[in-house]
């Protein structure tokens, strides 16, 4: 697979944006953040190939982050490209000024119940502040959905909606369906944050389980990531990463019993420590994210935004929370 890497010191590491061609078309799978360095290597990749942002006829993006999407409003601008994206992602993508206050308003009120103190507050929102320069500029989007099938750069792209990370995340299967670009749900260093990454997803973590499953049981041969390096053993990883939340769930259950009733900011201070920069909120995100599947699954109480166990985490089967067998099909 063609792809071109991307600076991002901030995030999950290095973007990948994929170039898709034939002799009649050009597409990219996700741009970058509109930032003067990585615009310069997104640049420099296609002119490498022949091709400049003009010469862009569709841009796939697998979600709505400002690292995957941020470039894709100038690149639309100087080609007049098609932009798809999930339906849940849209108005975010094409900078809907509605979208952008609910996603602040839901921000402030989860921070607050969360138990994060204001002045971590005021530095995540001042940080926060710096993205309104690396959004880029707005898009005119192209709504997709689950099972959509897109015909792009002499490919054909299979949209498999997988939420948690984000609301309107997809993967892309490649033609016959034995790769396919994952974008964030799966990655092959850190796991991806669930939680904070985007506050729209109500159950997150239930919701990224089940994308880890359908992950796993379509047993892809090879996948391309958002960031880094291809992943060549996607259910193996599909499935470390589920048993890597089924750990952070028995760690949080021994935080409530030695702690006692706690908020997700003293969940997330005993698991992570110190937090600064995105880290504010995709650390009691995370930890929220845990708490309300376990409340949900009855294992937790709350009372006041404060969790408490309901029973001794010894007694706790963390093998039906998170199960391995495939997902039932009437499973939504």
């Amino acid at each position: 697979m063609d792809r071109i890497t991307l600076g991002n010191d901030e995030f999950e590491g290095r973007n990948n944006a994929y170039v898709l061609e034939d002799d009649d078309a050009l597409a990219l799978v996700d741009t970058g953040v509109a930032m003067a360095d990585v615009r310069s290597d997104l640049e420099e990749g296609l002119a490498d190939r022949g091709y400049e942002f003009a010469d862009v006829d569709d841009i796939v993006l697998t979600h709505y982050h400002v690292d995957h999407a941020g470039l894709a409003g100038e690149i639309q601008a100087e080609s007049g490209a098609t932009v798809y994206v999930h339906e849940a992602d849209v108005p975010l993508v094409e900078q809907d000024p509605d979208a952008f206050e609910a996603r602040e308003r839901r921000h402030r009120e989860f921070l607050e119940q969360w138990g994060v103190p204001e002045d971590a507050r005021e530095e995540l929102f001042s940080f926060l502040d710096l993205f309104e320069e690396i959004e880029g500029e707005p898009v005119d989007a192209t709504p997709i959905a689950d099972g959509d099938a897109l015909e792009v750069g002499g490919r054909t792209l299979e949209a498999v909606h997988a939420p948690g990370h984000a609301a309107g995340l997809c993967c892309f299967e490649i033609d016959d369906g034995d790769e396919a670009f994952v974008g964030d749900a799966v990655l092959p260093v850190y796991t991806p944050n669930v939680g904070g990454a985007d506050v729209r997803v109500d159950r997150p973590l239930e919701k990224y389980l089940k994308t880890l499953r359908t992950i796993a049981d379509r047993d892809y041969d090879r996948v391309w990531p958002g960031h880094r390096a291809p992943i060549e053993e996607p259910t193996d990883r599909a499935l470390t990463i589920l048993e890597h939340h089924r750990e952070r769930t028995a760690k949080i259950l021994d935080v409530l019993e030695e702690h006692g009733p706690a908020d997700p900011w003293t969940v997330s201070a005993r698991l992570f420590g110190d937090l600064e920069g995105i880290h504010v909120i995709h650390g009691p995100g995370e930890a929220y994210a845990h708490l309300d599947h376990l409340y949900h699954e009855g294992v937790v109480g709350c009372e006041d935004d404060e969790y408490c166990l309901r029973t001794k985490p010894a007694d706790v089967d963390l093998e039906s929370l998170f199960p391995t067998a495939t997902w039932p099909e009437t499973a939504e």
